[in-house]
């Protein structure tokens, strides 16, 4: 009567990828799963799940996910389905578009912001699904 989708192999781990502090990775990254930077990225990141900057990462350029966490440094268009957390010690600059931001006392935030609570789709380069019926 009713069927569920089966899960991923990556749903069913709930591994998170990680990138650890030290290392720099020029280009782009494209993961269904959720991911954690502590090393800098220099290049696009594009995800289905969760970003987590921690204290020591950096990306520059830009970000579509579903929901991300800053703690460290962002400089680029960062654009997220769902929720961004700006951590205390984060630095952003740029342009940011998302569902609900969360921005602690003490971050560092140069950034237009735009807050789209019912985006469904977004695309890397492109009007969303909801701004082309509009």
């Amino acid at each position: 009567m009713f069927e569920k989708s089966p899960k991923s192999y990556t749903d069913l781990l709930g591994k998170t990828n990680r990138i650890v502090e030290g290392t720099t990775i020029t280009g782009d990254i494209n993961s269904p799963a959720d991911f954690r930077l502590d090393g800098h990225l220099i290049g696009n990141f594009q995800s289905k799940g969760k970003i987590v900057i921690g204290p020591a990462g950096s990306v520059k350029g830009d970000i579509i996910c579903k929901n991300a966490d800053i703690e460290g440094r962002f400089e680029g268009k960062i654009q997220v389905q769902e929720i961004l957390n700006v951590k205390s010690r984060s630095h952003i600059i740029g342009e940011v578009v998302c569902g609900k931001l969360s921005v602690e006392p003490g971050a560092e935030f140069s950034a237009s912001c735009v807050m789209k609570p019912h985006v469904k789709n977004l695309a890397p380069n492109g009007p969303t699904k909801e701004e082309q019926s509009a």
